[in-house]
Protein backbone atom coordinates (compact mmCIF):
# COMPACT_ATOMS: atom_id res chain seq x y z
CA UNK A 1 0.00 0.00 0.00
CA UNK A 2 2.85 2.11 0.60
CA UNK A 3 5.31 3.57 -2.16
CA UNK A 4 8.59 4.51 -2.80
CA UNK A 5 9.23 7.67 -5.41
CA UNK A 6 11.28 6.71 -8.31
CA UNK A 7 13.51 9.67 -9.19
CA UNK A 8 11.39 13.41 -8.66
CA UNK A 9 8.28 12.02 -9.48
CA UNK A 10 5.91 14.94 -7.98
CA UNK A 11 2.04 14.31 -7.46
CA UNK A 12 -0.49 16.46 -6.88
CA UNK A 13 -1.33 17.49 -3.52
CA UNK A 14 -4.78 16.78 -3.78
CA UNK A 15 -6.76 14.25 -1.28
CA UNK A 16 -6.91 11.67 -4.07
CA UNK A 17 -2.91 11.67 -5.03
CA UNK A 18 -2.20 12.66 -2.06
CA UNK A 19 -4.01 8.80 -0.67
CA UNK A 20 -2.26 7.85 -4.33
CA UNK A 21 1.65 8.76 -3.03
CA UNK A 22 1.14 6.14 -0.92
CA UNK A 23 0.29 3.56 -2.77
CA UNK A 24 0.86 3.79 -6.70
CA UNK A 25 4.17 4.15 -7.36
CA UNK A 26 7.02 1.73 -8.19
CA UNK A 27 10.02 0.87 -6.34
CA UNK A 28 7.88 0.27 -2.94
CA UNK A 29 7.82 -3.05 -1.08
CA UNK A 30 4.55 -4.63 -1.98
CA UNK A 31 3.70 -7.75 -0.36
CA UNK A 32 4.81 -11.43 -1.03
CA UNK A 33 3.80 -14.11 0.79
CA UNK A 34 6.29 -14.98 3.84
CA UNK A 35 6.43 -16.73 7.45
CA UNK A 36 4.27 -15.50 10.10
CA UNK A 37 5.09 -12.56 11.88
CA UNK A 38 5.60 -13.97 14.99
CA UNK A 39 7.84 -16.65 13.11
CA UNK A 40 10.13 -13.64 11.78
CA UNK A 41 10.27 -12.19 14.63
CA UNK A 42 11.25 -14.71 17.23
CA UNK A 43 13.76 -15.74 14.19
CA UNK A 44 15.14 -11.58 14.62
CA UNK A 45 15.30 -12.22 18.69
CA UNK A 46 16.67 -15.78 18.31
CA UNK A 47 20.23 -14.11 16.40
CA UNK A 48 19.83 -11.21 18.41
CA UNK A 49 20.36 -10.45 22.27
CA UNK A 50 17.63 -7.27 21.62
CA UNK A 51 19.98 -5.32 23.84
CA UNK A 52 18.48 -1.92 23.38
CA UNK A 53 20.49 -0.27 20.67
CA UNK A 54 21.25 3.26 19.25
CA UNK A 55 21.23 3.91 15.75
CA UNK A 56 21.76 7.77 14.33
CA UNK A 57 20.31 8.34 11.08
CA UNK A 58 19.55 11.53 8.61
CA UNK A 59 16.09 12.27 6.82
CA UNK A 60 14.66 13.63 4.17
CA UNK A 61 11.15 15.93 4.41
CA UNK A 62 8.23 15.19 2.13
CA UNK A 63 4.96 17.21 1.42
CA UNK A 64 2.68 14.40 1.78
CA UNK A 65 4.03 13.11 5.30
CA UNK A 66 1.71 14.76 7.75
CA UNK A 67 2.26 14.23 11.11
CA UNK A 68 -0.30 12.77 13.92
CA UNK A 69 -0.99 15.74 16.83
CA UNK A 70 2.42 16.19 18.89
CA UNK A 71 4.74 14.06 16.53
CA UNK A 72 6.92 15.06 14.82
CA UNK A 73 10.39 13.40 13.07
CA UNK A 74 12.16 13.10 16.31
CA UNK A 75 9.09 11.68 18.42
CA UNK A 76 6.26 9.40 16.83
CA UNK A 77 4.96 6.38 17.13
CA UNK A 78 7.13 4.67 14.39
CA UNK A 79 10.34 4.99 15.90
CA UNK A 80 8.69 4.34 19.09
CA UNK A 81 7.63 1.08 17.72
CA UNK A 82 11.14 0.09 16.48
CA UNK A 83 12.34 0.95 19.92
CA UNK A 84 9.55 -1.51 21.14
CA UNK A 85 9.78 -4.30 18.77
CA UNK A 86 13.34 -4.10 17.37
CA UNK A 87 15.39 -2.43 19.88
CA UNK A 88 16.63 0.23 18.28
CA UNK A 89 16.13 3.70 19.52
CA UNK A 90 16.49 6.04 16.57
CA UNK A 91 17.95 10.06 16.09
CA UNK A 92 17.72 11.86 14.06
CA UNK A 93 21.19 13.97 13.10
CA UNK A 94 19.29 16.38 11.04
CA UNK A 95 15.99 16.58 9.02
CA UNK A 96 16.33 18.10 5.30
CA UNK A 97 12.75 20.23 4.30
CA UNK A 98 13.10 18.15 0.96
CA UNK A 99 14.53 16.18 -1.43
CA UNK A 100 16.92 19.04 -3.19
CA UNK A 101 17.97 20.36 0.35
CA UNK A 102 18.37 16.68 1.55
CA UNK A 103 21.20 16.29 -1.69
CA UNK A 104 23.14 19.21 -1.05
CA UNK A 105 23.23 18.68 3.28
CA UNK A 106 23.98 15.19 2.34
CA UNK A 107 27.03 16.68 0.23
CA UNK A 108 28.54 18.64 3.15
CA UNK A 109 27.96 16.00 5.37
CA UNK A 110 30.20 13.72 3.33
CA UNK A 111 32.87 16.32 2.39
CA UNK A 112 33.02 17.18 6.21
CA UNK A 113 33.21 13.37 7.62
CA UNK A 114 29.83 14.15 9.46
CA UNK A 115 28.01 11.43 8.50
CA UNK A 116 25.08 9.61 10.98
CA UNK A 117 25.14 5.57 11.41
CA UNK A 118 23.49 5.09 8.67
CA UNK A 119 22.00 7.42 5.32
CA UNK A 120 20.49 6.29 2.53
CA UNK A 121 22.95 7.67 -0.62
CA UNK A 122 22.95 7.25 -4.76
CA UNK A 123 25.15 4.82 -6.33
CA UNK A 124 28.30 7.65 -6.78
CA UNK A 125 28.32 8.75 -3.45
CA UNK A 126 28.13 4.79 -2.49
CA UNK A 127 31.61 4.52 -4.47
CA UNK A 128 32.79 8.04 -3.07
CA UNK A 129 31.93 7.01 0.44
CA UNK A 130 34.49 3.34 -0.16
CA UNK A 131 37.34 4.98 -1.99
CA UNK A 132 37.15 7.23 1.29
CA UNK A 133 36.89 4.23 3.29
CA UNK A 134 34.28 5.72 5.45
CA UNK A 135 31.70 3.29 5.24
CA UNK A 136 31.44 -0.05 6.72
CA UNK A 137 32.32 -3.35 5.56
CA UNK A 138 28.56 -4.98 6.60
CA UNK A 139 29.45 -8.49 5.60
CA UNK A 140 30.16 -10.28 8.14
CA UNK A 141 27.21 -7.96 10.35
CA UNK A 142 25.09 -9.04 7.77
CA UNK A 143 25.71 -12.58 8.08
CA UNK A 144 25.24 -12.87 12.03
CA UNK A 145 22.40 -10.91 12.06
CA UNK A 146 20.21 -10.98 8.97
CA UNK A 147 17.45 -13.52 9.82
CA UNK A 148 16.82 -16.39 7.14
CA UNK A 149 13.48 -14.63 6.11
CA UNK A 150 15.67 -11.14 5.19
CA UNK A 151 18.10 -13.30 3.39
CA UNK A 152 16.07 -14.67 1.10
CA UNK A 153 14.03 -11.74 0.64
CA UNK A 154 17.19 -9.82 -0.04
CA UNK A 155 17.86 -12.15 -3.56
CA UNK A 156 14.64 -13.40 -4.74
CA UNK A 157 15.80 -11.54 -8.01
CA UNK A 158 18.90 -14.31 -7.93
CA UNK A 159 21.00 -12.05 -6.25
CA UNK A 160 21.59 -9.27 -8.98
CA UNK A 161 20.49 -6.42 -6.53
CA UNK A 162 22.25 -7.69 -3.65
CA UNK A 163 25.42 -7.82 -5.65
CA UNK A 164 24.77 -3.99 -6.94
CA UNK A 165 26.11 -3.85 -3.53
CA UNK A 166 29.00 -5.14 -3.22
CA UNK A 167 32.98 -4.25 -4.42
CA UNK A 168 35.11 -7.07 -4.37
CA UNK A 169 33.03 -9.55 -2.66
CA UNK A 170 32.17 -7.17 0.42
CA UNK A 171 28.55 -5.87 1.14
CA UNK A 172 29.53 -2.51 1.28
CA UNK A 173 25.80 -1.47 1.75
CA UNK A 174 21.98 -2.71 1.54
CA UNK A 175 20.41 -1.89 -1.50
CA UNK A 176 16.86 0.01 -1.82
CA UNK A 177 15.46 -3.30 -3.62
CA UNK A 178 12.08 -3.44 -6.09
CA UNK A 179 10.73 -5.22 -8.28
CA UNK A 180 12.55 -3.85 -11.52
CA UNK A 181 9.86 -4.54 -13.57
CA UNK A 182 8.82 -1.37 -13.63
CA UNK A 183 7.61 0.34 -17.00
CA UNK A 184 6.57 2.92 -19.15
CA UNK A 185 3.11 3.01 -20.72
CA UNK A 186 1.16 5.76 -23.15
CA UNK A 187 -2.07 7.22 -21.69
CA UNK A 188 -4.76 8.36 -23.71
CA UNK A 189 -7.89 10.16 -23.36
CA UNK A 190 -10.18 8.12 -24.82
CA UNK A 191 -13.07 10.11 -25.03
CA UNK A 192 -11.66 12.50 -27.21
CA UNK A 193 -10.25 8.96 -29.22
CA UNK A 194 -13.98 8.61 -29.84
CA UNK A 195 -15.72 11.99 -30.31
CA UNK A 196 -12.51 12.70 -33.12
CA UNK A 197 -13.57 9.07 -34.06
CA UNK A 198 -9.54 7.97 -34.19
CA UNK A 199 -8.25 4.25 -33.63
CA UNK A 200 -6.60 3.37 -30.51
CA UNK A 201 -2.29 3.73 -30.92
CA UNK A 202 -0.69 0.73 -31.79
CA UNK A 203 2.05 2.32 -33.92
CA UNK A 204 4.38 5.53 -33.64
CA UNK A 205 2.13 6.85 -36.16
CA UNK A 206 -1.03 6.34 -35.08
CA UNK A 207 0.15 8.17 -31.71
CA UNK A 208 1.73 10.88 -34.59
CA UNK A 209 -1.91 10.80 -36.32
CA UNK A 210 -3.56 11.01 -32.63
CA UNK A 211 -1.22 14.07 -31.24
CA UNK A 212 -1.74 16.28 -34.77
CA UNK A 213 -5.64 15.67 -33.86
CA UNK A 214 -5.44 16.92 -30.31
CA UNK A 215 -3.91 19.60 -31.14
CA UNK A 216 -5.52 21.20 -34.86
CA UNK A 217 -9.66 19.89 -33.53
CA UNK A 218 -8.80 21.14 -29.85
CA UNK A 219 -11.54 18.38 -28.62
CA UNK A 220 -11.20 19.96 -24.68
CA UNK A 221 -12.17 23.68 -25.81
CA UNK A 222 -9.28 25.37 -24.19
CA UNK A 223 -8.33 27.33 -27.52
CA UNK A 224 -4.92 26.85 -26.73
CA UNK A 225 -4.27 22.67 -27.35
CA UNK A 226 -0.93 20.28 -27.69
CA UNK A 227 -0.22 17.31 -28.92
CA UNK A 228 1.99 15.28 -26.15
CA UNK A 229 3.23 16.27 -22.49
CA UNK A 230 6.89 16.78 -21.61
CA UNK A 231 8.46 18.32 -18.59
CA UNK A 232 12.16 19.79 -17.93
CA UNK A 233 13.45 16.53 -16.52
CA UNK A 234 14.49 14.00 -19.44
CA UNK A 235 15.05 11.49 -16.93
CA UNK A 236 11.83 11.49 -15.99
CA UNK A 237 10.39 8.09 -15.33
CA UNK A 238 7.18 9.04 -13.34
CA UNK A 239 4.80 10.93 -15.31
CA UNK A 240 5.06 13.62 -18.34
CA UNK A 241 8.73 12.16 -19.31
CA UNK A 242 10.39 11.25 -22.36
CA UNK A 243 11.78 7.74 -21.51
CA UNK A 244 8.79 6.13 -23.21
CA UNK A 245 8.90 8.13 -26.29
CA UNK A 246 12.22 7.02 -26.80
CA UNK A 247 11.91 3.72 -26.05
CA UNK A 248 9.32 3.85 -28.90
CA UNK A 249 11.89 4.17 -31.89
CA UNK A 250 14.46 1.53 -29.60
CA UNK A 251 16.61 4.69 -28.09
CA UNK A 252 17.00 4.21 -23.99
CA UNK A 253 17.99 7.16 -21.74
CA UNK A 254 19.00 7.13 -18.22
CA UNK A 255 16.36 7.31 -16.47
CA UNK A 256 15.38 8.58 -12.67
CA UNK A 257 15.29 5.14 -11.26
CA UNK A 258 18.31 4.13 -12.64
CA UNK A 259 21.37 5.14 -13.56
CA UNK A 260 23.25 4.99 -17.00
CA UNK A 261 21.31 2.32 -19.37
CA UNK A 262 23.77 0.49 -21.21
CA UNK A 263 23.12 -1.74 -24.15
CA UNK A 264 24.35 -5.28 -25.80
CA UNK A 265 25.51 -3.85 -29.42
CA UNK A 266 25.34 -6.96 -30.89
CA UNK A 267 28.75 -8.44 -30.41
CA UNK A 268 29.37 -8.65 -26.62
CA UNK A 269 30.29 -5.29 -25.67
CA UNK A 270 28.84 -2.19 -23.78
CA UNK A 271 27.48 0.54 -24.98
CA UNK A 272 25.73 3.57 -23.39
CA UNK A 273 22.44 4.20 -24.82
CA UNK A 274 21.96 7.75 -25.37
CA UNK A 275 24.77 8.27 -27.70
CA UNK A 276 23.11 5.09 -30.13
CA UNK A 277 21.66 6.41 -33.72
CA UNK A 278 18.45 5.26 -32.50
CA UNK A 279 18.34 8.25 -30.06
CA UNK A 280 18.86 10.41 -33.40
CA UNK A 281 15.94 9.26 -35.00
CA UNK A 282 13.84 10.20 -31.64
CA UNK A 283 15.25 13.39 -31.50
CA UNK A 284 14.06 14.26 -35.45
CA UNK A 285 10.39 12.92 -34.38
CA UNK A 286 10.46 15.11 -31.16
CA UNK A 287 11.53 18.16 -33.14
CA UNK A 288 9.17 17.62 -35.64
CA UNK A 289 6.61 18.03 -33.36
CA UNK A 290 7.78 20.64 -31.78
CA UNK A 291 7.97 22.76 -34.83
CA UNK A 292 4.19 21.98 -35.56
CA UNK A 293 3.08 23.24 -32.02
CA UNK A 294 2.56 19.72 -30.69
CA UNK A 295 4.55 20.10 -27.74
CA UNK A 296 3.87 22.60 -25.29
CA UNK A 297 6.23 25.45 -26.15
CA UNK A 298 7.65 26.22 -22.42
CA UNK A 299 8.27 22.47 -21.36
CA UNK A 300 11.39 22.94 -21.16
CA UNK A 301 10.63 25.11 -17.78
CA UNK A 302 8.25 23.47 -16.42
CA UNK A 303 8.80 20.11 -13.61
CA UNK A 304 5.72 17.84 -13.91
CA UNK A 305 3.30 19.51 -11.76
CA UNK A 306 3.60 22.54 -14.09
CA UNK A 307 2.96 20.51 -17.22
CA UNK A 308 0.21 18.86 -15.60
CA UNK A 309 -1.79 21.81 -15.37
CA UNK A 310 -2.09 21.16 -18.85
CA UNK A 311 -3.91 17.73 -18.49
CA UNK A 312 -5.97 18.64 -15.80
CA UNK A 313 -7.30 21.60 -17.62
CA UNK A 314 -8.23 19.70 -21.26
CA UNK A 315 -5.23 20.97 -22.76
CA UNK A 316 -3.33 17.85 -23.24
CA UNK A 317 -4.72 14.06 -23.96
CA UNK A 318 -1.38 12.26 -24.62
CA UNK A 319 1.21 11.35 -21.82
CA UNK A 320 3.97 8.72 -21.37
CA UNK A 321 4.87 7.14 -17.82
CA UNK A 322 4.70 4.39 -15.10
CA UNK A 323 1.61 2.33 -14.12
CA UNK A 324 1.10 4.83 -11.03
CA UNK A 325 -0.03 7.87 -13.71
CA UNK A 326 -3.80 7.38 -13.05
CA UNK A 327 -3.54 8.24 -10.00
CA UNK A 328 -1.68 11.53 -10.98
CA UNK A 329 -4.51 11.70 -13.32
CA UNK A 330 -7.13 11.66 -10.86
CA UNK A 331 -6.93 15.06 -10.48
CA UNK A 332 -8.14 16.13 -13.38
CA UNK A 333 -10.46 12.69 -14.22
CA UNK A 334 -12.78 13.42 -11.34
CA UNK A 335 -14.65 16.20 -10.49
CA UNK A 336 -16.78 17.19 -7.45
CA UNK A 337 -17.36 12.96 -7.48
CA UNK A 338 -18.19 12.67 -10.58
CA UNK A 339 -15.81 11.44 -13.95
CA UNK A 340 -14.98 14.00 -16.24
CA UNK A 341 -12.07 12.46 -18.02
CA UNK A 342 -11.74 9.60 -19.52
CA UNK A 343 -8.06 7.75 -19.89
CA UNK A 344 -6.80 4.63 -21.22
CA UNK A 345 -3.25 2.87 -20.86
CA UNK A 346 -1.41 1.36 -23.67
CA UNK A 347 1.62 -0.75 -24.61
CA UNK A 348 4.21 1.93 -26.10
CA UNK A 349 3.74 1.78 -29.61
CA UNK A 350 7.08 1.47 -32.03
CA UNK A 351 8.13 3.21 -35.03
CA UNK A 352 9.00 0.25 -36.89
CA UNK A 353 7.63 -4.32 -36.82
CA UNK A 354 9.63 -4.23 -33.97
CA UNK A 355 7.85 -4.12 -30.50
CA UNK A 356 9.10 -1.00 -28.76
CA UNK A 357 10.82 -2.27 -25.38
CA UNK A 358 10.57 -0.89 -22.35
CA UNK A 359 13.75 0.02 -20.20
CA UNK A 360 14.20 -1.22 -17.25
CA UNK A 361 17.16 -1.41 -14.68
CA UNK A 362 18.01 -3.76 -11.94
CA UNK A 363 15.05 -2.55 -9.08
CA UNK A 364 17.97 -0.42 -6.98
CA UNK A 365 17.97 3.26 -6.84
CA UNK A 366 19.31 4.27 -3.72
CA UNK A 367 21.64 2.40 -1.44
CA UNK A 368 21.78 2.71 2.92
CA UNK A 369 24.98 2.64 4.34
CA UNK A 370 26.93 2.62 7.91
CA UNK A 371 29.52 4.58 9.11
CA UNK A 372 32.55 3.07 9.98
CA UNK A 373 32.40 5.00 13.25
CA UNK A 374 28.98 3.51 13.93
CA UNK A 375 29.09 1.74 17.56
CA UNK A 376 25.95 -0.47 16.55
CA UNK A 377 26.19 -1.80 13.03
CA UNK A 378 23.70 -4.52 13.80
CA UNK A 379 20.59 -2.29 15.14
CA UNK A 380 20.75 -1.28 11.04
CA UNK A 381 20.15 -4.94 10.21
CA UNK A 382 17.20 -5.47 12.95
CA UNK A 383 15.88 -2.14 10.80
CA UNK A 384 15.91 -4.39 8.19
CA UNK A 385 14.74 -7.28 9.35
CA UNK A 386 11.35 -5.78 11.30
CA UNK A 387 10.81 -4.42 8.02
CA UNK A 388 10.55 -7.17 6.15
CA UNK A 389 8.66 -8.54 8.65
CA UNK A 390 5.63 -5.84 9.08
CA UNK A 391 5.77 -4.68 5.66
CA UNK A 392 5.54 -8.41 4.57
CA UNK A 393 3.43 -9.72 7.35
CA UNK A 394 0.80 -6.91 8.39
CA UNK A 395 -1.25 -7.49 11.41
CA UNK A 396 -3.67 -5.47 13.28
CA UNK A 397 -0.66 -4.18 15.80
CA UNK A 398 2.23 -3.70 13.32
CA UNK A 399 -0.28 -1.21 10.97
CA UNK A 400 1.58 1.38 13.24
CA UNK A 401 4.64 1.47 11.27
CA UNK A 402 2.37 2.32 8.16
CA UNK A 403 -0.30 4.16 9.15
CA UNK A 404 1.06 5.60 12.60
CA UNK A 405 -0.39 5.06 16.28
CA UNK A 406 -4.42 5.07 15.25
CA UNK A 407 -3.33 2.08 12.78
CA UNK A 408 -5.84 3.31 10.23
CA UNK A 409 -5.15 4.83 7.09
CA UNK A 410 -5.67 8.37 7.05
CA UNK A 411 -3.29 9.56 3.83
CA UNK A 412 -0.72 11.03 6.11
CA UNK A 413 1.68 8.31 4.73
CA UNK A 414 3.65 7.42 7.88
CA UNK A 415 5.28 4.81 5.91
CA UNK A 416 7.83 7.36 5.30
CA UNK A 417 9.05 7.40 8.90
CA UNK A 418 10.59 3.89 8.81
CA UNK A 419 14.42 4.97 8.15
CA UNK A 420 15.30 1.45 5.98
CA UNK A 421 12.74 0.41 3.18
CA UNK A 422 13.43 -2.42 0.83
CA UNK A 423 10.51 -3.77 -2.02
CA UNK A 424 9.43 -6.57 -2.91
CA UNK A 425 11.42 -8.01 -5.58
CA UNK A 426 8.74 -9.59 -7.83
CA UNK A 427 5.21 -9.83 -7.91
CA UNK A 428 2.13 -10.92 -9.91
CA UNK A 429 0.11 -8.10 -9.70
CA UNK A 430 -0.60 -8.46 -13.34
CA UNK A 431 -1.45 -11.65 -13.41
CA UNK A 432 -3.81 -11.66 -9.95
CA UNK A 433 -5.45 -8.57 -9.68
CA UNK A 434 -7.35 -7.87 -13.37
CA UNK A 435 -8.92 -11.67 -12.73
CA UNK A 436 -9.77 -10.87 -9.68
CA UNK A 437 -11.03 -7.49 -10.44
CA UNK A 438 -12.74 -8.95 -13.45
CA UNK A 439 -14.40 -11.86 -11.65
CA UNK A 440 -15.12 -10.01 -8.15
CA UNK A 441 -13.21 -12.87 -6.67
CA UNK A 442 -11.54 -11.69 -3.84
CA UNK A 443 -9.71 -14.99 -3.11
CA UNK A 444 -7.57 -14.43 -5.47
CA UNK A 445 -5.83 -11.35 -4.65
CA UNK A 446 -3.21 -12.94 -1.70
CA UNK A 447 -0.21 -10.28 -0.90
CA UNK A 448 -1.43 -7.39 1.80
CA UNK A 449 -0.76 -4.91 -1.81
CA UNK A 450 -3.03 -7.43 -4.00
CA UNK A 451 -5.79 -6.89 -1.21
CA UNK A 452 -5.37 -3.19 -0.52
CA UNK A 453 -5.73 -2.65 -4.43
CA UNK A 454 -8.64 -5.44 -4.74
CA UNK A 455 -10.77 -3.56 -2.64
CA UNK A 456 -9.96 -0.01 -4.12
CA UNK A 457 -10.92 -1.30 -7.59
CA UNK A 458 -14.07 -2.74 -6.29
CA UNK A 459 -15.26 0.01 -4.51
CA UNK A 460 -15.34 1.87 -8.60
CA UNK A 461 -16.99 -1.15 -9.70
CA UNK A 462 -19.30 -0.29 -7.18
CA UNK A 463 -19.51 3.11 -7.58
CA UNK A 464 -17.01 5.35 -6.16
CA UNK A 465 -15.58 7.14 -8.68
CA UNK A 466 -13.02 8.07 -6.43
CA UNK A 467 -11.23 4.96 -6.98
CA UNK A 468 -11.20 5.17 -10.74
CA UNK A 469 -7.15 5.53 -10.49
CA UNK A 470 -6.85 2.20 -9.03
CA UNK A 471 -9.09 1.01 -11.99
CA UNK A 472 -7.30 2.08 -14.39
CA UNK A 473 -4.20 0.52 -12.68
CA UNK A 474 -5.41 -3.00 -11.59
CA UNK A 475 -8.27 -4.20 -13.55
CA UNK A 476 -8.80 -5.82 -16.64
CA UNK A 477 -7.80 -2.73 -18.97
CA UNK A 478 -5.55 -1.56 -16.78
CA UNK A 479 -1.62 -1.10 -16.76
CA UNK A 480 -0.85 -3.90 -14.53
CA UNK A 481 -2.91 -5.79 -17.08
CA UNK A 482 -0.15 -4.97 -19.85
CA UNK A 483 2.98 -6.80 -17.95
CA UNK A 484 2.34 -10.64 -18.28
CA UNK A 485 2.17 -10.33 -22.03
CA UNK A 486 5.01 -8.08 -22.02
CA UNK A 487 7.18 -10.08 -20.07
CA UNK A 488 6.10 -12.97 -22.55
CA UNK A 489 6.98 -10.98 -25.55
CA UNK A 490 10.16 -10.08 -24.21
CA UNK A 491 9.75 -5.97 -24.22
CA UNK A 492 11.59 -5.15 -21.87
CA UNK A 493 15.29 -3.92 -21.94
CA UNK A 494 16.98 -4.34 -18.63
CA UNK A 495 20.18 -2.24 -18.41
CA UNK A 496 23.69 -4.73 -18.75
CA UNK A 497 25.38 -2.85 -16.31
CA UNK A 498 24.64 -2.83 -12.59
CA UNK A 499 28.64 -2.60 -10.45
CA UNK A 500 29.30 0.38 -8.61
CA UNK A 501 30.46 3.73 -10.32
CA UNK A 502 33.25 3.64 -12.59
CA UNK A 503 36.33 6.00 -11.91
CA UNK A 504 35.58 8.00 -15.25
CA UNK A 505 31.78 7.77 -14.24
CA UNK A 506 32.49 9.64 -10.84
CA UNK A 507 34.31 11.78 -12.57
CA UNK A 508 32.95 12.80 -15.97
CA UNK A 509 29.24 11.76 -16.00
CA UNK A 510 27.77 14.62 -14.62
CA UNK A 511 29.43 16.73 -16.68
CA UNK A 512 28.34 14.17 -19.81
CA UNK A 513 25.02 14.45 -19.03
CA UNK A 514 24.59 18.43 -18.18
CA UNK A 515 26.10 18.60 -21.90
CA UNK A 516 23.77 15.88 -23.19
CA UNK A 517 20.57 17.31 -21.88
CA UNK A 518 21.78 20.91 -23.44
CA UNK A 519 21.73 19.70 -26.60
CA UNK A 520 18.79 17.03 -26.76
CA UNK A 521 17.16 20.37 -25.93
CA UNK A 522 18.11 22.55 -28.85
CA UNK A 523 17.54 19.95 -31.10
CA UNK A 524 14.24 19.12 -29.61
CA UNK A 525 13.18 23.60 -29.29
CA UNK A 526 14.63 23.18 -33.34
CA UNK A 527 17.47 25.52 -31.73
CA UNK A 528 20.40 23.24 -33.63
CA UNK A 529 20.17 20.89 -36.34
CA UNK A 530 19.47 17.29 -35.71
CA UNK A 531 22.73 16.58 -37.02
CA UNK A 532 24.23 18.32 -33.69
CA UNK A 533 23.51 15.04 -32.17
CA UNK A 534 26.67 13.37 -34.07
CA UNK A 535 28.56 16.10 -32.84
CA UNK A 536 27.76 15.52 -29.11
CA UNK A 537 28.41 11.96 -29.55
CA UNK A 538 31.84 12.84 -30.81
CA UNK A 539 32.21 14.69 -27.76
CA UNK A 540 30.85 12.18 -25.54
CA UNK A 541 33.38 9.84 -26.52
CA UNK A 542 36.62 12.09 -26.51
CA UNK A 543 35.37 13.83 -22.90
CA UNK A 544 34.99 10.89 -21.33
CA UNK A 545 32.67 8.00 -23.05
CA UNK A 546 35.35 6.38 -24.64
CA UNK A 547 37.41 5.77 -21.19
CA UNK A 548 33.90 5.18 -19.51
CA UNK A 549 32.95 2.61 -22.17
CA UNK A 550 36.09 0.63 -21.21
CA UNK A 551 35.60 0.56 -18.44
CA UNK A 552 32.37 -0.99 -18.27
CA UNK A 553 33.18 -3.53 -20.46
CA UNK A 554 36.35 -4.37 -18.43
CA UNK A 555 33.47 -4.98 -15.43
CA UNK A 556 31.45 -7.05 -17.69
CA UNK A 557 33.78 -9.36 -19.05
CA UNK A 558 34.49 -10.07 -15.23
CA UNK A 559 30.75 -10.36 -14.26
CA UNK A 560 29.52 -12.77 -16.65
Amino acid sequence: MKMIRRGRNVLTATLITSLVAVTACSNNPESSPNPSASTAAAETQSSDTMKLLEVSTVREGDPYLKFDVGENFDNNSVYAAYEKDAGVKITNQWVAADTNQYKEKLKIAIASNEIPDLMMVDATQLQQLIEADMIMDLTSVYDKYATPETKKFMKMDGGTQMKSASIGGKLMAIPRTSNPYYSQFLYVRTDWLKKLNLPEPKTMQDLMTIAEAFKTKDPGGTGRAYGLALNKDLKEDGVTGLIGFMNGYHAYLDSNSDSSHWMDDGTGKLVMGYVQPQMKEALKALQDMFKKGLIDPEFAVKDTQKESELIFGNNIGLVYGAEWVPAHLATGAIKDGKQVQEWGVYPLPSVDNQPAKAQIGIGVDRYYVVSKKAKNPEAVIRLLNQWIVVDNNQTEDNKVYEFGKDRVEKKNNYWLLNPLRVGSLSNDNGEVLPKAIATKDASLAKTKDQKTRYERAMKFVNGDTSMWWEYLISGPKGAYSLIPDMKKNNQFEQTKFYGAPTPTMVEKNAILEKKRDEVFFKIIMNQVPVDEFDKFVADWKRLGGDQMTKEVNDWYAKSK
